[in-house]
């Protein structure tokens, strides 16, 4: 696929994102601040993430492991000290451009995608946990920008029926194997999942990294991926939930370095290669121990829009999607409308089997 002018794929060299991700703390200059870090470390693409906490938190949310171990209390109260609005959003896109890098947008609610679509990004990108969201995945698809679907968390059945909803939009469409952990230990690494991913899909498959090194993109441009993508901070050691998973400016610099030189250095798996990281992993997705919590944690739900009572036929109306995955999944929306509550729901919380007859 392209992003912009740049041919993304296997044979076409690697390409890194540097993710700002809320590392940006909420301030707009300081988003600014970290697309400067991403161009002069020589990063290919900046990308951030839209999302309104209250869009995205029903009252069930709560908060992954790792982010009570980085000090935060409330997940509510921890995305509304990161939102970034719309305007810094624009903000961050023209910084981009101006620096000759793409801007890339994870969005999080269909209801922002259109806006977002506005903003000027190159491509869109999909979090993890919304390899189950079809509404989400199928806005992000008809904006006509690039998709990147990333896959932490996930099994190979779940990857596959994402690629097949969108297999519209194959020729701009791309995976990413990733562990959804933060950090991820070395031994969860689970490069492997780049070739089974691509093997499985036939798309163009990179590997978002949650490592602590600098090397493991490197390791997995060896293993078959031809995008890449790191978190970067200005800190490492600055509150909030992401940060201590990151690279700073110098650290990112090396990165890149590191997987340019790798893809330099000859043929990888999917390119039908034999290199030593190529033949040293094993070739499977699964979700792995170390993903579960942000798994339940960070999915999304159908929440009830407002108290329902029983007998009532669920409508379109009555239903939004919202954290945490503990609910119905996404994908069932169409099949979940039109169905009778069993009995009386509460609003905003995520809705069950055992709701429903």
């Amino acid at each position: 696929m392209k992003i912009g002018a740049r041919e993304v794929g296997h044979g076409a060299g690697v390409y890194v994102i540097a993710e700002i991700g809320v590392n940006h703390d909420g301030d707009a200059d300081r988003a600014l601040e970290l697309v400067d870090l991403a161009a002069d470390a020589g990063a290919d693409a900046v990308k951030v993430q839209v999302f309104e906490a209250e869009r995205l938190m029903s009252r069930a949310a709560r908060l992954a492991v790792y982010q009570e171990a980085a000090g935060e209390t409330d997940p509510v109260e921890m995305l509304r000290r990161l939102e970034l609005p719309m305007r810094g959003m624009a903000r961050v896109a023209a910084r981009a451009h101006a620096r000759k890098i793409h801007a890339i947008a994870t969005v999080f609610s269909v209801e922002l995608v259109e806006g977002a679509a506005g903003l000027g990004f190159d491509a869109f990108k999909s979090a993890s946990p919304d390899i189950v969201n079809r509404p989400l995945l199928e806005a992000m698809a008809a904006t006509g920008a690039p998709l990147i679907v990333s896959t932490g968390a996930s099994t190979l059945s779940e990857v596959e029926r994402a690629a097949t909803w969108l297999a519209p939009i194959r020729a701009r469409l791309a995976m990413l194997q990733c562990v959804s952990a933060y950090p991820v230990p070395d031994a969860d690494a689970a490069l492997g999942g780049i070739e089974a991913i691509r093997a499985a899909t036939g798309l163009p498959t990179g590997y978002s990294d949650h490592t602590r090194g600098v090397e493991t993109g490197a390791l997995a441009v060896g293993a078959g991926a031809c995008l890449l993508e790191k978190h970067l901070t200005y800190d490492r050691t600055a509150q909030g939930p992401d940060h201590g998973a990151s690279l700073d400016g110098e650290q990112m610099k090396e990165y890149v370095e590191l997987a340019r030189r790798a893809a330099a250095a000859g043929p990888d798996r999917a390119a039908g290669g034999s290199g030593p990281a190529a033949t040293a992993v094993r070739v499977e997705k699964r979700v792995l121990e170390v993903e579960r919590d942000v798994r339940l944690a960070s999915r999304q739900s159908l929440v009830s829009r407002r108290a329902l009572r029983a007998g009532h036929a669920l409508r379109a109306e009555d239903v939004v999607i919202k954290r945490p995955g503990t609910g119905i999944e996404p994908w069932r929306l169409s099949e979940t409308i039109g169905r009778t509550l069993a009995s009386d729901v509460d609003a905003d919380v995520p809705l069950c089997d055992g709701d429903l007859r």
